[in-house]
């Protein structure tokens, strides 16, 4: 008898690459909303920070998002999937954001979704997002206590209460708009259940 085969997928894998009609349901919409505020900011140069996979930008790539799309992503084996998932349609770079910001790289559209909570001290990444950005940024971080709540009915993490073991920051709306808003205006935050979306611009 063999072994059960191991899932070699990261934590963002899995999520993007579930089979559960729920949650593709929400991960898509997810997708829409983020599609749906860069093309009220219409930013020409859009860049993701802790891309990971190449999942929303392949997203934005299909939506025919006018702009010309970089990824960057420290994970060198998510850089390699994302470069063969976005082939031409985007530059994906193993690096840093606070080599970007240090060689004077600016974009019109920042966008971090999803890697704010991974972060021991985010307060660090808001003055390199002001550095890279020239006006507009699009961040996400998981709605708390919602989301924790969504992996407890599902069973996930139960004996963490739900909580993500990567994850080291919890923001609820108001606690994630106060952080966001100590440094960028914030120009909305739509409702996108179970996460806190922003769209901001620099001061």
């Amino acid at each position: 008898m063999s072994s059960p085969q191991l899932d070699e997928r990261s934590s963002n894998q899995r999520k993007h690459e579930s089979r559960n009609p729920i949650q593709r349901a929400l991960i898509d919409n997810f997708h829409a909303q983020a599609i749906k505020l860069i093309r009220r900011a219409q930013p020409s140069t859009i860049l993701e920070l802790g891309c990971g996979e190449g999942y929303v930008l392949s997203a934005l790539a299909d939506a025919n998002i006018n702009a010309e799309l970089t990824g960057v992503e420290l994970d060198s084996r998510a850089v390699k999937i994302a470069q063969q998932r976005l082939g031409e349609r985007a530059t994906i770079e193993h690096r840093d954001a606070r080599e970007l910001a240090a060689d004077g790289r600016r974009f019109d559209m920042v966008v971090m979704l999803e890697v704010l909570e991974h972060i021991p001290e985010p307060e660090q990444m808001l003055p390199i997002l002001d550095q890279l950005s020239n006006g507009w940024l699009l961040l996400s971080v998981p709605w708390e206590p919602a989301f924790r709540g969504l992996n407890l009915m599902r069973g996930k993490n139960i004996t963490r209460l739900g909580n993500d073991p990567d994850h080291v920051n919890h923001w609820g709306r108001k606690g994630f708009s106060r952080f966001i808003g100590s440094r960028f205006d914030i120009i909305t935050m739509p409702q996108v259940f179970p996460w806190t979306m922003a769209l901001a611009r620099s001061r």
